[in-house]
């Protein structure tokens, strides 16, 4: 049977259009009812049991729920529980779920395809006696209620047929609709609203702890402690008038009652302070902005605010927590807003713990995030006494403009606060990582377990097993992607300069993972492998990244091969690109190449290749660094692993050897190399990777403290930038030059991946490697940007062929989006799992180590411990101190502390705030009475232990001093 759907839509050119298509309806769709005695079905088709057990104290009947769209959308973490069995969701309420949050559609998906759970999909649109026209006039939603209310009785029908007077399952629908619900009763249909039937659930405690609290925010009128949101409408028009702006709300992480947002026609990012300023928004959401008028505008708050365990903190009065005198004639005053309405909001799940009521009995608690930037949220349950000491996962529901907290639901515990697991756990799903098991689809996509490359396979590629390929990489790495080699060449250049044959070989992750696959489909989700300090998160499975894909050494792999013949002088004089097959001669750490380098009695094929690399490297790093490319640094650590329990047992900055840079220079040749193939032959598709330059802004405090040091460095162009850097060095502080351009880097704004047909060619250019155009080729096993570009360049040398995604820009520039947001996610996270590792080390632990200053805030030193790479905030009383924000220095007396000062601080772990621990520094040296660190017999007995500066400090090198009494210790350890 045929009927026909009529839509209206509108072209850009504004004119209507009325496109009428074919609708398809059947009569031998299968309802899913084992008690069905009407249907054909087979066992399998059977999902919905024939007697289902009633849980609900208000139904003592079996019976089947149908439930209708704002059920799914609200309500689908009480859905993911295994509370509610033999459930009809309908294709009507699976459409519109789709249509409005897919995030909530995949979960659904989840839970329909889980045998276990009995949820069946029933395709009512497209059954004869289940589908619904839309009537003239009538509301999409109104008739997809309609349509659900028409299900809900063709079932309780359909399932009476032939079956015995009250033997059979009947029908419960559940919404929370209250029009939806009247309309149902009057057609006879039972129903019921979502809370009623779970507060009366048996058997599951906790249940209605799940429930969406859902309150209309703006409906409040009385006791409003903040504006009301403008409507969408009144949005829409703002924004096209020029009276608004769009932008991403993003907090502060220093001071939750700041944030800024980025919009177009300002070069700074709009900044939004106080409750009024940032009005309910959450990190995350896009906002409607106002801006102010410019007498109105402000600047950055310097305060870093303290993270104590007791503090109510998140509704204290603006003013006492944004206490910035501002100079309207200063260059950082910043444009200034308020969000005056949501667009969208980016509510997730959040992890955190509960801050459980004071008054006994209560059900009403607040929830504190673990992520700083997010406000405490008000929950209800009746588990606090259990929940109290578990790190929790909560859900937002809404933010009335009554309501101090925004108002959220409990989801489900993570495991005992402190528990390792369960702070892991924490990490991943604050920084959305996708950690689940991969599923069966994309496990059904491997190869078998004792795979080998065929013959013919070979035939098809360029064989290289005989040349002396070898890998180097860090200790304990098993997803080996690169590889390399070198050997002379007979022939010489027209200079009579010597010639090499250089490759970089790269495993061939494209091979396994074919596009639109699952396994494709997972890897592109993921993005990234996400390194824990004692875990890998990985993109594809083991059998790939460990395996099949890693180049381990004696073994043949198949490789996507880039290779150059090369001149002493290190210039590039041919490229070639093959898919290949090698076979590794080693598979070396960093420190075991840099001594086959450096062993003058080995002169073995892999250390003559390593020599010739090393030396061309060297030649190639300075032609860069000539060229204007910054060589910048990060304060890396590395830790000792207890190989039994995973915990650390000892940490340390991480060594650098020529090694490292001799694997970086061919990488980033090799990564040059491609792109430049990729946009000749790609122009509008290739995936490249960009670093814009910084705004001269971001420069601004960098340089006020470069000035105090008696440099004036001139940022004028990155070759200028690198110029001056290598020219400021202070003899005697070796470790000078090395904070400076840690500092430099946190200037710079962060390399972004993006399709070259939404760019001009101006914009390709990659500031901090001042090279035109890059791309990332090298790493396909933990990066699939890798592998799209792996599958650009195989169909450009015609050793692949190209698929419809791949030419697609729209298509390209969302998936650029998802690999930028999955690449910072996972720096994030792989930062949180250093902290938390810190935290795990030093606990119940003491140091006094050298420190240097990175920053100076109104309340605080921003400093960082060379030794252990670590860095975090040293707080000033301001009692004792004066700010000077003209020179950003504090004073005390005499003594004036500033940027790059060094300091000593002793490092311990407070662990009073169960939700965030934190190192805790405090001053040593320069001593401050009241204020310094002493040993409490120090004084006293004047007992002096010479303790060596790490930094390398001056000819006659700055001593520290701390007193030892191992009396005391003792009488603190029996406290």
């Amino acid at each position: 049977m045929w009927t026909t759907k009529t839509f209206l839509t509108k072209t850009k050119r504004g004119n209507v259009l009325k496109i009428v298509r074919e609708h398809y309806l059947r009569d031998d769709l299968l309802c899913g009812s084992a008690a069905c005695n009407v249907c054909p079905q087979k066992d399998d088709d059977m999902v919905l049991e024939s007697k289902p057990e009633s849980i609900c104290a208000l139904f003592d009947y079996c019976h089947y729920l149908v439930l209708d769209s704002n059920v799914v959308l609200h309500q689908i973490d009480v859905l993911e529980e295994d509370a509610l069995r033999n459930v009809i969701i309908l294709q009507t309420v699976l459409e519109e779920v789709k249509h409005q949050n897919s995030a909530i559609f995949q979960r659904l998906l989840e839970i329909i395809g889980n045998k276990r759970r009995k949820f069946y999909s029933f395709v009512n649109e497209h059954h004869k006696d289940t589908y619904v026209e839309r009537n003239p006039g009538e509301k999409q939603n109104d008739r997809n209620d309609r349509a659900i209310r028409k299900s809900a009785e063709w079932y309780a029908s359909h399932l009476s047929i032939n079956n015995v007077a009250g033997q059979f399952p009947q029908i419960v629908l559940l919404t929370d609709d209250e029009n939806n619900r009247k309309l149902a009763q009057e057609r006879g249909i039972v129903c019921c609203t979502v809370k009623d039937y779970i507060e009366n659930v048996k058997g599951f405690t906790g249940l209605s702890d799940k429930l969406s609290k859902n309150v209309i925010p703006e409906s409040c009128s009385r006791d409003a402690l903040y504006p009301a949101h403008l409507t969408p409408s009144q949005i829409h028009t703002g924004i096209r008038n020029g009276k608004l702006y769009q932008g991403t709300f993003h907090a502060s992480r220093d001071n939750f009652m700041e944030g800024t947002a980025s919009v177009s026609g300002y070069e700074k990012p709009v900044l939004l302070q106080g409750h009024i300023g940032i009005n309910r928004a959450i990190d995350g959401d896009i906002v409607a902005i106002e801006i102010l008028p410019k007498e109105e505008w402000s600047q950055p708050s310097d305060i870093v605010l303290e993270d104590k365990a007791d503090d109510p903190g998140d509704f204290l009065e603006d003013s006492t927590l944004l206490k910035t005198k501002v100079d309207t004639a200063s260059d950082d005053i910043t444009p200034t807003g308020k969000v005056v309405g949501i667009i969208k909001r980016k509510w997730r799940q959040y992890c955190g713990i509960l801050l459980p009521s004071k008054f006994r009995g209560a059900t009403r608690h607040l929830f504190v995030p673990a992520e700083k930037r997010i406000p405490r949220v008000r929950i209800e349950t009746r588990q606090s006494d259990l929940l109290v000491s578990q790190r929790i996962l909560v859900a937002l529901d809404s933010w009335p403009r009554n309501s101090r907290y925004p108002l959220g639901h409990f989801v489900r515990s993570l495991g005992s606060i402190g528990n390792k697991n369960a702070e892991n756990e924490v990490i991943l799903l604050e920084h959305d990582v996708p950690h689940a098991r991969f599923s069966e689809a994309v496990l059904a996509c491997l190869p078998a377990n004792d795979w080998t490359i065929p013959e013919e396979e070979i035939k098809k590629r360029v064989d290289l097993r005989s040349v002396c390929v070898c890998s180097v990489d860090p200790p304990g790495c098993t997803d080996i992607d690169d590889a390399l080699h070198a050997r002379p060449l007979l022939t010489k250049t027209t200079d009579g300069l010597k010639q090499y044959d250089v490759g970089v070989h790269i495993a061939d992750v494209t091979y396994f993972v074919r596009p639109n696959t699952a396994l494709d489909k997972e890897a592109a989700s993921r993005s990234t492998t996400v390194y824990l300090v004692d875990r890998r998160i990985d993109m594809v499975p083991d059998l790939l990244s460990s395996n099949l894909c890693s180049l381990r050494g004696g073994e043949e792999r198949l490789a996507f091969s880039c290779m150059w013949v090369i001149d002493e002088n290190a210039n590039v004089l041919s490229t070639k690109f093959h898919k290949s097959v090698i076979k590794s001669h080693a598979a070396m750490t960093y420190g075991e190449a840099q001594m086959a380098i450096d062993e003058k009695s080995r002169n073995d094929e892999i250390a003559s290749s390593l020599r010739i690399l090393n030396a061309l490297a060297k030649k190639m790093k300075q032609k860069r660094l000539d060229n204007g490319a910054l060589l910048l640094a990060s304060p890396e650590i590395r830790f000792q692993v207890d190989s039994e329990t995973h915990d650390p047992i000892e940490v340390q900055a991480k060594k650098i050897v020529d090694t490292n840079s001799m694997v970086e220079e061919f990488m980033l040749l090799a990564n040059v190399s491609v792109a430049r193939h990729l946009a000749t032959d790609y122009p509008r598709c290739a995936l490249l990777r960009r670093h814009p330059a910084p705004p001269p802004a971001n420069f601004h405090t960098f340089l006020k403290a470069a000035r105090q040091q008696g440099f004036e460095l001139d940022v004028s162009t990155n070759k200028a930038f690198s110029k001056s850097l290598d020219a400021a060095v202070i003899p005697g502080r070796p470790f000078f030059n090395t904070l400076l351009r840690i500092m430099a880097t946190r200037c710079m704004q962060q390399a972004v991946y993006f399709s070259s047909g939404t760019k001009t060619p101006d914009e390709f250019y990659h500031y901090g490697l001042a090279c035109p155009i890059y791309t990332h080729f090298t790493s396909p096993i933990r990066r699939y940007a890798d592998v799209i570009v792996h599958r650009l360049l195989a169909a450009c040398i015609g050793a692949d062929v190209t698929h419809p995604s791949l030419l697609d820009t729209k298509h390209a520039e969302a998936l650029c989006d998802n690999l930028n947001y999955r690449h910072r996610q996972a720096q994030y996270a792989g930062r949180a799992s250093v902290a938390l590792n810190t935290h795990i080390l030093f606990k119940n632990r003491e140091e006094i180590e050298a420190a240097v200053v990175l920053a100076v805030k109104r309340n605080a030193l921003q400093v960082l411990i060379p030794k252990y790479g670590l860095e975090g905030p040293l707080y000033l009383p301001s009692d004792k101190f004066v700010y000077n924000e003209e020179e950003h220095v504090q004073i005390c007396g005499d003594t004036v502390l500033k940027t790059f000062d060094e300091l000593t601080v002793r490092l311990t772990l407070d662990s009073s705030n169960l939700q965030h621990r934190k190192l805790v520094f405090q001053l040593v040296t320069p001593y401050i009475p009241g204020v310094s660190y002493v040993k409490e017999d120090a004084a006293d007995k004047k007992e002096e232990v010479e303790v060596v500066d790490i930094t390398g400090s001056s000819k006659g090198e700055k001593k520290r001093k701390d007193t030892i009494d191992t009396k005391s210790k003792k009488k603190k350890s029996k406290k």
